[in-house]
């Protein structure tokens, strides 16, 4: 590692801007050498000029494809071969799609060699960009010191989640106690309590603390608000541990909500607005369009299959809640045998005997939802969202999990971030698990989060990632 005499801590949106930027340069200088060792470009630099086009698309699908594949994640970003291992997946999505696309990338080139060597380059720049970065900015110059604020199961948590998702941009230094008292432990997790608040403007100075975490558990009294506004004079960045645990984790710590429920929840979430609802809508019925033409031609060959399977309905309706505790029946391809709850509804498990073998394809690739795209169509559901659940277990649910009924304020979708990054709910503790992805997909919407979502779905229907 590079060792600096003066400290330059780098926020974790910094270092991800910074190896986007890096990544970007190497695919593009790829697609450079690409184009002129064509022999019918070669030397030909003013023809790259005239095609900006080019370079403008496959930029857009590294953005895509990298981030399907979690490139910029701090878990991953700061892993020299997870990353590796990432980014090259990525560039194998991006040069595929990017060469399949005719009229508006390069024609392909008569020699086979010469695609092969556009692949090998653009591994080779995304290789060496991840050898720069890990070697230039991952070393203790370049981290940011934290300070957590609190020694309760709010503190233990988001150490957890530095621990395990942010080690390559933050160092942890310690705890300090929320009040005067020195508190009854030495030690958190490997990580010494080192003061109280009344030290906290010493430690900052004499420790170099560049970031204050705030996991009080309970509410906050005037002389820990005073200490804390005490130290911005020191240019300290201070961020709620809900805040931290978001941007490492990608869900919502519920249960270390306390009296900052608004700051954590989805309040005036993004698809309050009513121009977001109607983009958000016109996504849907493009990409629920464009699913119903997909599934045609395949929707003889399912109808036989499921037939010849097993006899009985193609189809299968079950009732499910949508946004506003709205009841709604949603369409499935049938996967199982006919009556396979005989009236008392049960949870899906791993390797459920109910399902039949058509059945178990279908689950695997997700094609049994594709009838949901009727749903979308008539406006109970979304393209991306929240997984619909039944309202036998909603009851039940929203007894047990702190903000359950918060999923239903948005519609219910076919593909969701919860989905992608945990899978089916086969338990309720499952559903807690979910729950807290969810709440991040509600707090966070944006249409780009929602094309990563339908990606990182289109690759576990190709990879058979379905439920079993």
């Amino acid at each position: 590692m590079v060792r600096l005499k003066r400290h330059f801590p780098l926020a974790v949106s910094e270092r991800r801007w910074i190896l986007i930027l890096m990544d970007l340069m190497g695919v593009n200088f790829s697609l450079f050498l690409y184009t002129t060792i064509k022999p019918y470009h070669k030397g030909h630099t003013k023809y790259l000029l005239n095609h900006p086009e080019w370079f403008v698309l496959l930029s857009f699908f590294w953005i895509v494809w990298s981030w399907s594949f979690d490139c910029y994640e701090p878990r991953v970003m700061h892993r020299f071969v997870g990353s590796v291992r990432s980014a090259f997946f990525a560039c194998l999505g991006t040069i595929g799609l990017f060469l399949l696309i005719p009229y508006i990338t390069p024609v392909l080139p008569t020699r086979r060699w010469i695609i092969f060597t556009f692949f090998t380059s653009c591994c080779a720049c995304l290789t060496l960009s991840r050898i720069l970065f890990y070697y230039l900015f991952t070393g203790r110059a370049f981290k940011r010191r934290v300070l957590i604020v609190g020694t309760g199961a709010s503190a233990k948590t988001v150490v957890r989640a530095l621990k395990e998702n942010g080690w390559g941009a933050y160092d942890v230094v310690g705890f300090v106690c929320d009040s005067l008292d020195e508190g009854s432990e030495k030690e958190i997790d490997g990580y010494p309590v080192i003061g109280n608040l009344g030290e906290l403007r010493s430690l900052i100075v004499g420790r170099r603390i560049t970031t204050l975490v705030v996991a009080l558990n309970g509410n906050m009294e005037a002389t820990v608000i005073e200490s804390l506004i005490n130290c911005l004079e020191f240019g300290v960045e201070i961020v709620p541990m809900n805040v931290m645990y978001e941007e490492l984790t990608g869900r919502v710590a519920i249960y270390h909500v306390d009296n900052e429920w608004y700051v954590a929840l989805p309040v005036n979430h993004p698809l309050t607005r009513t121009f977001n609802k109607i983009i958000k809508r016109a996504f849907d019925v493009f990409f629920a369009t464009f699913g119903l033409l997909l599934l045609l031609p395949l929707f003889p060959i399912i109808v036989v299959a499921i037939y010849l399977d097993c006899p009985g309905p193609i189809f299968y309706t079950q009732e499910r809640v949508g946004r506003g505790g709205k009841v709604f029946k949603v369409y499935k391809f049938r996967s199982m045998v006919p009556d396979a709850e005989q009236g008392k509804p049960v949870w899906a498990c791993k390797g459920d005997p109910r399902v039949t073998r058509v059945g178990r394809l279908l689950r695997r690739t997700h094609i049994d939802e594709f009838p949901q795209i009727i749903n979308i169509l008539k406006g109970d559901m979304s393209v991306v969202g929240p997984r619909p659940e039944r309202p036998e277990f909603v009851e039940d649910l929203a007894r047990e999990i702190p903000f359950y009924r918060i999923r239903h304020a948005v519609k219910p979708g076919m593909a969701g971030w919860a989905l992608v990054k945990y899978g089916y709910a086969a338990s309720k503790e499952d559903t807690v698990a979910k729950l807290q992805y969810d709440l991040y997909y509600i707090k966070h919407w944006s249409i780009w989060l929602d094309v990563v979502i339908l990606v990182k779905t289109v690759m576990d229907t190709l990879a058979f990632r379905g439920r079993a």
